[in-house]
């Protein structure tokens, strides 16, 4: 075996003819923004106006607090239907409950499913529920599923969605 390289020079670039080909690395400037790469959005929908909207139900910070939620919490308008909203009818037809004690169920298994994921870095993930469903008949618990989802909020500060599973 020779240390001598296949080409002479490929290893001495100093050794190379001056009509050989060079390559310099130009300097990269990273992008300032989006736009600059893929330019003026088409259309914003941002958290704020799915609130306005009702798409999107804000949970009063302390009570997301009291659930041990530092995050600011909203649920999509389909999972609050399906695992916190009940009336005085729905007690009537079904059993007691409200939309205060479901509605900490939901913020309380939550909270216990963030802390134990085992990678901080898993942003969504599905978290198991027992709820009564509001069908005007049922008086027990059933199993459900909700997912959770850490993203960035308008401002790009880290926010909570609590949504139905399989909805996007």
């Amino acid at each position: 075996m020779t240390d001598k390289p296949l080409m002479d020079g490929a290893a001495n670039p100093d050794r190379l003819s001056n009509d050989a080909m060079r390559w310099t690395a130009e300097p990269v400037r990273p992008a300032e923004s989006l736009t600059e790469i893929f330019g003026e959005p088409i259309d914003v929908y941002t958290r704020a106006s799915a609130i306005e909207d009702g798409a999107l139900i804000e949970i009063p910070a302390d009570i997301a607090r009291e659930a041990g939620l530092t995050l600011p919490v909203a649920l999509t308008a389909s999972a609050w239907a399906d695992n916190v909203a009940w009336s005085d009818e729905d007690t009537d037809r079904q059993t007691v409950q409200d939309e205060t004690g479901r509605l900490w169920d939901v913020l309380w298994m939550t909270g216990i499913a963030l802390r134990r994921r085992r990678n901080p870095a898993i942003l969504r993930l599905p978290v198991e529920l027992h709820r009564i469903p509001r069908d005007s008949r049922s008086r027990d618990a059933r199993k459900t599923c909700v997912v959770a989802e850490i993203a960035s909020g308008d401002n790009g500060e880290p926010v909570l969605t609590i949504s139905q599973y399989g909805q996007d």
